[in-house]
């Protein structure tokens, strides 16, 4: 098995890696393009309101509006559109890091359907809303506390992430669904706590789920290995 720390310095190591370098551009750009979309139809929808109203300085109103909610929707939100977005590229990185430090894994190597990704995609982001959702009134009784409500958040969502960065790796060399993921449950919470800390984290958000996905490779394949690996 492999320490957390240690697979994240490796999954640093390669982030130079050409494949790596592309599946950040385009989860990035994905990520970043889907909240600007969001943010245009918003501002379009709340204009065409004013408009109607006959509110004076409709442009800059809906304009100001659209913006802050654009960016406080790109600042509570980005974790979940990112780790949706990456479900759909997390293949080219988990590939990456088997084909440089794994190669012999490439014969359990299984292709999962595009329904079959897509399922997986929403099924998570399914359960990340309806998580949050039910944390929400905890998270509420907490706020007077300072630091208890975004604690609930971060324990809530670690959970989550770090089920979401093994998954990625792990169902594609997943023989059947009665196989037992490698892994346990207190990594994966480690995984997924600190890769929800790093998405906090303006700029540095952008590569944390890659990070995530080539260190959560290193540690599912050092759980079915069970053996040091240099």
């Amino acid at each position: 098995m492999i320490s957390l720390p240690a697979a994240f310095a490796l999954s640093l190591r390669q982030l130079g890696d050409p494949a790596i370098i592309a599946v950040l551009l385009k989860t990035a750009l994905t990520t970043l393009a889907i909240f600007v979309v969001l943010g245009g139809v918003l501002l379009a929808g709340l204009y065409n309101y004013l408009i109607s109203a006959g509110v004076a300085f409709s442009a800059e109103i809906s304009g100001f509006v659209a913006a802050l909610v654009t960016v406080f929707a790109g600042w509570f939100l980005f974790r979940v559109v990112a780790l949706f977005v990456l479900q759909f590229f997390a293949e080219d990185v988990v590939r990456a890091v088997e084909t440089k430090h794994y190669p012999h894994a490439a014969h359990t190597v299984r292709d999962i359907p595009l329904a079959e990704e897509v399922g997986n995609a929403l099924r998570s982001l399914l359960r990340t809303v309806l998580a949050n959702a039910a944390a929400l009134p905890i998270a509420g009784l907490l706020l007077v506390t300072g630091i208890g409500a975004a604690a609930v958040f971060w324990a809530v969502n670690a959970f989550l992430v770090g089920r979401e960065l093994r998954d990625m790796v792990w169902l594609r060399h997943r023989s059947d669904r009665a196989e037992i993921a490698p892994m346990g449950g207190l990594n994966r919470v480690l995984l997924g706590g600190a890769v929800v800390a790093l998405l906090a984290i303006p700029f540095v958000n952008l590569i944390a789920p890659i990070i995530g996905a080539a260190a959560a490779t290193h540690m599912v394949h050092r759980a079915r290995e069970k053996v040091p690996h240099a």
